[in-house]
């Protein structure tokens, strides 16, 4: 005869169901597991390598796809390593998961997307996430409530990601993802994505918001207490250069110049208009474009004299 389930065995049934979901998500196969691995990847990268001064790169993609860390190593003369994430990781989060990073003598190049700095809050769709990803669950300060619901939804796969995994364990032999390549021994990635789209170029319809400006400087005292230099960058993207874009760039300019030493071409504001430099998205670059790249923020950087480069 069928007698219903007691209450603590739906209960158990239910957490069940969460852990092989947060299993999927965050530790193998969903998307967020492969941005968690790449960011330990990092990490452990950045930890093992020992010098008086370094420089640490990072950002969201918009660092990780867009420089040439080896490149820039041999240029400086010192260790340099892209920690560069995921835009939606946000500005609050992504700054607090590399501080521990920071050494003595370290300089700190802060690369942000206008996205991140465009956030009123500081989060985006992926901080709560990423946060308990790498056990470090609340990380950057996300309210109680969106950290419950988030953290809640973390055990449960979506159907397009469902789907997608099962296709490639079926075509593949495995789960794939769009950061499961592999990144080398500087933190660059490895493989370049290709543009399936059209180009469109971005408009810059709004400068940094006051919560960006007042984050990045507590990032800035953070960095100092450790006894790092901040320097920050506006990012290279393929943007519409019409006067509002242009004014919303040098307005954002002028605000993190009275934070940090801001580096960027003074003509072009770092807003390109040939799409043929970039990869897959407005940020990210092509290979020989992250050398050119990489080659403009190695002359930038030696021009401030306090770094001395």
């Amino acid at each position: 005869m069928w007698k219903p389930l007691k209450l603590t065995s739906w209960f158990a049934i239910a957490i069940a169901a969460w852990l092989v979901g947060y299993l999927y998500n965050a530790r193998y196969g969903g998307e967020l597991s492969w941005l968690r691995m790449m960011y330990e990847r990092k990490i452990a990268l950045a930890a093992k390598v020992e010098a008086p001064k370094r420089l640490l790169i990072t950002g969201g993609s918009g660092a990780h796809y867009t420089i040439n860390a080896k490149l820039m190593e041999e240029k400086l003369g010192i260790p340099v390593l892209n920690l560069g994430l995921d835009g939606p990781i946000g500005l609050d989060v992504i700054l607090p998961s590399i501080l521990d990073q920071v050494r003595k003598g370290d300089i700190v190049l802060l690369i942000p997307e206008y996205l991140i700095l465009w956030a009123d809050d500081g989060f985006g769709d992926r901080s709560t996430q990423f946060g308990v990803a790498i056990g470090k669950p609340g990380l950057g300060g996300i309210p109680p409530k969106r950290f419950a619901q988030e953290t809640l939804m973390l055990g449960t796969p979506t159907l397009r990601a469902a789907t997608k995994s099962t296709i490639d364990l079926i075509e593949k032999g495995k789960f794939t993802g769009y950061y499961s390549d592999p990144v080398d021994e500087y933190g660059d990635p490895t493989v370049t994505k290709p543009r399936t789209g059209k180009w469109w170029k971005l408009p810059i319809d709004k400068p940094i918001t006051k919560h960006a400006l007042e984050r990045i400087t507590k990032f800035k005292q953070e960095v100092e207490a450790r006894g790092g230099t901040l320097v920050l960058s506006l990012p290279w993207v393929y943007a519409q250069t019409d006067e509002e874009s242009i004014d919303s760039v040098n307005k954002t300019a002028q605000e993190l110049k009275k934070i940090a030493p801001l580096i960027y071409d003074k003509e072009t504001l770092n807003m390109q208009t040939d799409s043929n430099l970039f990869a897959d998205t407005h940020y990210h670059l092509k290979p020989d474009s992250r050398s050119v790249r990489a080659e403009q923020i190695v002359e930038e950087l030696r021009e401030i004299p306090e770094l001395n480069l």
